[in-house]
């Protein structure tokens, strides 16, 4: 691709690359050595660049990549705490996660398709400026995580936006525990929209920008058309089966504490697989900030509720009680854990046990608590209705609501009669226009929401439980 003439002179020591090749603007994180945490300055050289490319007529698909090992693995939060030590420069880290929620709320109102290619570290920061794009590509190297408790913050950047769109509890799950997906599991969950393998995206690239008026059904057939079948060798998704189901009913639960109590009781699982996960799971939580399990736990249930605008308007409180003293464990997080390396220890969270975390405490995140409310205003317009190449479900695998709305015949086009298995994947084939990776998602679902029924003159059909 050729370098956009806008670039600064000085290409290689640049936070941020741009590139420009026919119809399609890439940006490049270029931070490799800190895995191209976002900072200030990385923000400052985006903003007017997705600024520019949006209002541009020649800009017809806008890309980011990361240059690297890392796509993006989050914002500079050493940085952040710093600042926020000093009553002076305070002011400096809030205005970071204003700059950063913006960046990242005009990148999923943008007018142009945007394709994320989501290579190797992808996490916190790194999935603000990716989550909300139409077109999120997993490779074999994907990394994802939203890893903000084990430094005793609280997932941001829509987070509370956009881990209730995933299926089930697997939102509740990932931003209270922290942990890591990879590779075609992050397709499989819904976190990407699509799985390339990693020495195909070259080739996908240039044949994006050698479209003359691409359209997001013409990119959304590019990319398909690089999809990467699943290797013998390859992890598959670990969060299938008997422990999804256990999954989803340990982090249904209302409280931290009832998660963890339900946890403590499926250790014990007749099945091996759901026990071990359960004793994994519960001891990563063990280990995570009590202030931030309740208060990330309370952002996602009222995130279900929230426009993205919203959603960012509540995680700017957030994290400005956090830099307010509201608790001292981000802090302490930062410190510990990515300044001292503390490794498999848990840093001194104070409170550090979970009763002592009470709701009196929980509220100095939210609403009028005077260690949120002064935030600052986001510099966002509302959100409009989305249209479908801002919309970031619209070309991932169908969601678990969606199968059983069509199982149940509560979608408008459903028939008179229950669907068999082949039924249900022909239909989604229809729909999706025989979307890689489709019917490995319906029968992994049906195989754990639904009966199997006899009715007279048919062939088994599908019972949603």
């Amino acid at each position: 691709m050729a370098m956009s003439s806008a670039a600064p002179a000085n290409q290689d020591e640049a936070p941020v690359l741009f590139d420009s090749d026919g119809p399609l603007r890439r940006y490049i994180l270029n931070r490799p050595k800190k895995h191209n945490a976002l900072d200030s300055e990385m923000i400052s050289f985006l903003r007017p660049k997705i600024q520019e490319w949006n209002e541009s007529e020649l800009c017809k698909i806008v890309v980011g990549t990361g240059k690297g090992k890392s796509f993006c693995a989050g914002g500079d939060v050493v940085a952040v705490i710093k600042n926020a030590e000093n009553e002076e420069t305070r002011l400096k880290s809030v205005q970071y996660f204003k700059d950063e929620f913006e960046l990242d709320y005009r990148l999923a109102q943008i007018k142009k398709p945007y394709i994320c290619v989501l290579e190797g570290n992808t996490m916190g920061g790194g999935v603000g400026l990716s989550a909300h794009a139409p077109f999120r590509i997993a490779t074999e190297t994907t990394v994802f995580a939203m890893p903000e408790t084990k430094i005793g913050y609280c997932p941001d950047v829509g987070a509370s936006h956009f881990l209730p769109l995933l299926d089930g509890e697997t939102g509740t799950y990932l931003g209270l525990t922290g942990d890591t997906i990879r590779g075609r599991a992050v397709f499989e969950l819904g976190l990407a929209t699509h799985f390339v393998p990693s020495r195909r995206v070259p080739q996908l690239l240039s044949l994006l920008a050698s479209m003359d008026e691409p359209t997001v059904i013409m990119i959304n057939r590019a990319i398909e058309d690089h999809f990467g079948e699943p290797l013998a060798e390859e992890a598959r998704n670990p969060l299938v089966g008997d422990v999804r189901v256990a999954l989803d009913t340990a982090f249904g639960h209302k409280t931290v504490e009832e998660i963890l109590a339900a946890l403590e009781k499926l250790g014990s699982s007749a099945s091996a697989d759901v026990g071990k996960w359960a004793k994994s799971t519960l001891a990563s939580l063990k280990l995570r900030s009590p202030t931030s399990l309740k208060v990330a736990l309370e952002a996602i249930r009222r995130g279900k509720r929230l426009s993205l605008a919203n959603a960012l308007r509540m995680e700017l409180g957030i994290a400005t009680a956090f830099l307010n003293g509201a608790s001292r464990d981000f802090f302490t997080g930062v410190n510990k854990v990515l300044v001292d390396k503390l490794r498999d220890e848990r840093p001194p969270w104070d409170p550090t046990d979970l009763p002592e975390v009470t709701e009196e405490i929980v509220k100095r995140f939210f609403d009028d608590s005077p260690y949120a409310v002064v935030a600052p205003t986001l510099d966002i317009e509302e959100d409009v209705e989305r249209k479908l190449h801002q919309n970031p479900m619209a070309f991932a695998l169908p969601t678990e609501k969606e199968i059983g709305k069509r199982v149940r015949g509560e979608h408008p086009q459903s028939g008179a009669f229950a669907l068999t298995l082949d039924d249900l994947i022909q239909t989604f084939r229809r729909l999706t226009k025989n979307k890689r990776g489709v019917e490995e998602k319906i029968q992994e679902v049906v195989q754990r929401r639904c009966d199997i029924i006899e009715e007279p003159g048919r062939n088994q059909c599908l019972r949603w439980k």
